[in-house]
């Protein structure tokens, strides 16, 4: 059963969702967010969240306010494989979720530190998740 401090922010969650979702999608969004694509586990199809900037590297790290809850975590659990879109670029990876980690400790190494802030106020059961992404393309002349 879902607690009702999940139902109380979800709901909030989603008019804003739709319109950080539409302003990712574009390339206009705060860069505190990032877009998170999932394949949907039953319908298979592209699924877009919007999510806090977790990039560090090779690595993006995202706290699931919710854990197991979020659909979007559900979606994982059936497949890893994600996309991830921060400014205007993709990048693909594999999420790893991580329930033995610290998630609150991890939030704070977050680079922006007011929307992990707000991620801790709302966060109902929240969960680590690290996604490791495939390396970038070297630009063009470079020769790496």
């Amino acid at each position: 059963m879902r607690s009702w401090k999940y139902r109380l922010v979800t709901t909030l969650e989603r008019g804003n969702n739709r319109l950080m979702r539409l302003a990712l999608r574009k390339g206009f969004a705060p860069r505190a967010f990032a877009l998170l694509e999932t394949i949907g586990r039953r319908s298979g199809l592209p699924r877009h969240t919007p999510v806090g900037n977790g990039l560090m590297g090779d690595v993006f790290w995202l706290v699931a306010a919710h854990g197991m809850q979020a659909d979007y975590v559900r979606n994982l659990r059936a497949n890893p494989n994600v996309r991830v879109k921060v400014g205007k670029q993709w990048r693909t990876g594999r999420a790893v979720l991580l329930p033995d980690d610290d998630a609150t400790a991890r939030s704070r190494t977050l680079p922006y530190q007011w929307d992990a802030a707000i991620g801790r106020l709302m966060a109902s059961e929240p969960l680590t998740i690290r996604i490791d992404l495939d390396p970038e393309p070297a630009p063009p002349g470079t020769g790496r």
